[in-house]
């Protein structure tokens, strides 16, 4: 069976059991294939039956030639559609990214340690190899020592308060 044999009516959507006469299917078989295959098909409605676009019929065509002209296997069939589907998809994402993504990229990097440079007082570096390391300043690992031993005075403060509550009279 040659897929380009197959004249699919002009029409938008179709029921299962047309996509069945169409392609030569059992019913049990379609299902089957929608399984192993998750984005075979949509719902009408929530709970509804199934209805297939044109495109869900071509792929129908295509799984059956896979299947049993070429011989493979539910698994292999879906590896080898992965694989036709993924040069296109790539083709989508470098339009909607764009061809000077990393360009674009790299200068986000720059502008972001310009802000970091900014926010720590550190003189903004120019090269992009050096790696941006947050360290804080001397003074202010000092302010943070005294903050917790602050903390740590309050605590133990606290814990004697408490001991001499609880010492018999």
């Amino acid at each position: 069976m040659n897929p380009e044999q197959i004249e699919i009516p002009k029409r938008a959507l179709f029921k299962p059991a047309e996509v069945c006469e169409l392609v030569k299917v059992q019913p049990y078989v379609l299902r089957s294939w929608e399984t192993e295959f998750p984005d075979l098909g949509i719902a009408k409605t929530a709970g509804g039956p199934r209805v297939y676009r044109r495109a869900d019929v071509e792929q129908v065509i295509r799984i059956k030639h896979l299947l049993l002209v070429e011989g493979l296997t539910l698994a292999g069939a879906r590896r080898k559609l992965e694989e036709e589907s993924a040069p296109a998809i790539a083709e989508a994402l470098d339009e909607l990214i764009g061809r000077n993504a990393r360009d674009r990229i790299t200068e986000v990097k720059r502008g972001l340690r310009a802000i970091l440079d900014l926010l720590s007082g550190r003189p903004p570096q120019t090269s992009l190899s050096s790696p941006v390391r947050a360290v804080a300043s001397p003074p202010a690992r000092a302010a943070a020592r005294g903050r917790a031993d602050s903390s740590r005075d309050k605590r133990s403060s606290r814990q004697s308060v408490v001991a001499r509550r609880k010492r018999p009279a």
